[in-house]
């Protein structure tokens, strides 16, 4: 097998768009692009374009309802019919909800799937031992709705790809501060998919799933992980639960590949959760998954983005860190010997907009955690933190 590790082209993803003020936004990638390049960590012979737009269309509509993808489709031109608005609610397509309805928005989704696609196929088939699609992670769409930004599940549909051409079994790793749900309920009664979610506990936070008690069904009960976190969790309370948790489902599971989501809104400065994490878990992570990826995979191992929310000083820093670790990149070797990370290239972001953002961007790669304020219940939240995955472990042999 090849050593190398590809990068799906993310072109597409600036198709996906809701609006200037939505969130879930495109610039986090062209972020992050722009500073793999000032770190001269991106070369363009690693880069490998998205499936067909045809062939990834074939396997959305293999996993998502037909109904649903006809009231997408209807959606997405430029004028909507009166039928097509009165059924967007029902459909999770509200025009003032988290998912509005866009033009093209059919076309751009299954765009997104056909990076995820690619990128799996990319890994399954030998081309390389290890890819990344940042644009993908769409992991809350279900088989019939769209939910929490997500329209048709990249994921699912990468998953679901290798599972019928190569008869991979997959841990799906999903990392993101929001329960990974989509890919949960697809997955469900799956013997040979096996799904981890490492996130803030629903009692608190959207999608208000991901208890330990959800544990698969039928015969794929056991297959199913989901580890809560509480409120204003700290970094090593994170990093113990989740080394704890993947090392313990891949060593029940022996999994042929790891899929794994990079939302990166466990971090404090995110707006949409109350994690209290630093740069150091986005370090720290990827090289527990790619240690985990050594020992049972082969090394086969296939990142996909996610949400996060504080777009200029989080989510250029951490995913850029995922895929330098995924390149065993020498710059790696000078953000571990230094305390702060070291210092961020003087020319990022050079990324025109028409608006920067009002606060300071940071200039080293992990955070000062000397200037943050400890969290006061910091011993209770660890604590239960503990307890909540020690109930979770139960049933994994």
């Amino acid at each position: 097998m090849a050593s190398n590790t590809i990068w799906i082209d993310n072109q597409a993803s600036g198709h996906y768009r809701f609006s200037d003020d939505h969130p879930f936004h495109p610039v986090r990638l062209a972020l992050t692009e722009n500073l793999l390049r000032e770190c001269g960590a991106l070369d363009d012979r690693q880069s490998l374009p998205p499936f067909s737009v045809a062939e990834a269309e074939k396997r959305v509509r293999d996993i998502h309802r037909p109904d649903y993808i006809e009231v997408v489709q209807a959606l997405s031109v430029a004028e909507p019919d009166m039928k097509a608005l009165s059924l967007a609610d029902r459909y999770g397509l509200e025009a003032d909800g988290d998912t509005p309805y866009f033009p093209d928005m059919h076309q751009a989704a299954i765009e997104l799937a056909a990076g995820s696609m690619a990128a799996a196929d990319a890994v399954m088939s030998g081309k390389a031992t290890r890819a990344m699609h940042l644009a993908g992670g769409l992991h809350h769409a279900f088989q019939e709705r769209a939910s929490g930004f997500c329209v048709y599940n990249d994921a699912a549909a990468a998953i679901a790809h290798v599972r019928e051409k190569y008869s991979a079994r997959v841990l799906y790793i999903d990392t993101d501060v929001h329960h990974g749900d989509g890919v949960q309920w697809f997955f469900y009664t799956d013997p040979d998919v096996f799904t981890l979610s490492i996130h803030e506990t629903g009692k608190f936070l959207f999608p208000g799933s991901g208890f330990p008690h959800e544990r698969g069904d039928s015969s794929g009960y056991g297959a199913c992980l989901n580890v809560s976190m509480e409120p204003y969790t700290e970094d090593d309370s994170w990093l113990e639960c989740f080394g704890k948790a993947i090392e313990s489902a891949a060593r029940a599971f022996r999994p042929d590949l790891i899929v794994s989501q990079h939302g990166c809104d466990a971090h404090a400065f995110d707006p949409l959760a109350h994690i209290h994490c630093s740069m150091r878990i986005y370090r720290e992570m990827p090289k527990m998954i790619r240690r985990l990826a050594d020992r049972y995979t082969d090394g086969r191992w296939v990142a996909l983005g996610g949400g996060g929310y504080d777009h200029w000083r989080v989510v250029p820093r951490a995913w850029s860190l995922l895929w330098m670790e995924m390149n065993d990149h020498p710059l790696l070797a000078s953000i571990d010997a230094q305390a702060d990370g070291g210092l961020l290239p003087k020319g990022w972001p050079g990324v025109p907009l028409d608006r920067m953002p009002d606060y300071p961007l940071p200039s080293t790669w992990l955070d000062d955690l000397e200037s943050w304020t400890p969290m006061p219940r910091r011993a209770e939240i660890t604590d239960k933190n503990l307890k909540n995955l020690e109930i979770a472990l139960q049933h994994i042999g």
